[in-house]
């Protein structure tokens, strides 16, 4: 399953809320739609979910257009929006089974895909419970359901951690991995950065509706490594003897000791590495740890990003 988005542009009077973006993920991936308040990921996220149509561009399901193939997309998709809506007088099961009806699930099929779908989402001993009774993380959890019932292959989540507790979130982020494990494809819109750190492999960064950065994680990070950070923790006590080797090696622009680890600085090259490693163990140095610092996604968002809206 392939998703690619097109140019897409959608604005608004004067205001290019989405202003020609293009980029693609695939089945088994979780990317993180990313940018400051006001860059126009809800924006994007709508005309993904068919709710909202493009100016100019378009958006590709499995091959299928948005525009021009809706219902087909729709079969694809589940998206669950920033909130869950309000519904006074129906429970947490007839809701689900409402929207399984919709999607013409038949009877006894529908009856165990809906009671799946709740075991799933851990919402088995509220079913009966009134919507309106519900907690911010409850009703999460009832809109991620939603979403998911017909059993899509994309899902689409804008801002699904917004006002949950930290208990909601890490149970949140576990359904999320269980999900990418499962082969969806999934781009979700977030502000809690550190934590989509831990489960995608990819993200788009947008701001003023523009296109800033797309990819995996290592193609995002790749073009501003001019250099390269390398943690290096020696197996005895020879950190000192460690961090005078490395001064004199080739290739390293800098080195430091930090607590019992020597911090080194290359320069861009992803073979220097390699070829360092080989030269300690040649000299006799015990690594009992050799690493490079995971990019994270705060740290990309706040390098790239400027902080203007629109």
């Amino acid at each position: 399953m392939e998703i690619n988005v097109v140019n897409l542009k959608r604005y608004f009077g004067k205001t290019k809320a989405v202003d020609g973006i293009s980029f693609n993920f695939s089945s088994g991936h979780i990317f993180g739609f990313i940018g400051p308040n006001g860059a126009g990921k809800t924006t994007a996220m709508r005309v993904l979910a068919t709710i909202d149509e493009p100016t100019a561009g378009d958006a590709y399901i499995d091959g299928f257009s948005v525009v021009e193939e809706p219902e087909k997309t729709r079969r694809l998709m589940g998206f669950m929006p920033d909130s869950l809506p309000t519904h006074k007088d129906i429970s947490v099961h007839e809701y689900l089974d409402f929207f399984a009806r919709a999607y013409g699930i038949p009877g006894r099929k529908r009856r165990v895909i809906v009671k799946r779908t709740e075991e799933f989402t851990n919402l088995t001993g509220i079913r009966d419970k009134m919507l309106r009774a519900l907690s911010k993380g409850m009703k999460q959890r009832v809109s991620l359901a939603r979403a998911m019932v017909h059993d899509p292959s994309v899902l689409i989540m804008d801002e699904p951690a917004a006002g949950l507790d930290p208990r909601a979130r890490v149970e949140l982020r576990e359904l999320l991995k269980a999900l990418g494990a499962q082969g969806k494809a999934i781009l979700v819109s977030s502000h809690i950065l550190t934590e989509l750190s831990e489960i995608c492999d990819g993200a788009v960064i947008i701001e003023q509706g523009k296109l800033l950065r797309a990819g995996t994680m290592a193609e995002i990070t790749a073009l501003d490594l001019k250099q390269r950070v390398v943690i290096i923790r020696p197996a005895d006590d020879r950190l000192k003897e460690l961090h005078k080797a490395l001064l004199e090696m080739p290739n390293i622009l800098d080195a430091n000791i930090a607590g019992e680890e020597v911090e080194v600085e290359l320069d861009g090259d992803p073979l220097h590495a390699a070829h360092i490693l080989t030269d300690l163990i040649k000299k006799g140095f015990l690594i009992n740890e050799f690493r490079q610092p995971k990019a994270h996604l705060e740290d990309l968002f706040m390098n790239i990003t400027k902080g203007n809206v629109q």
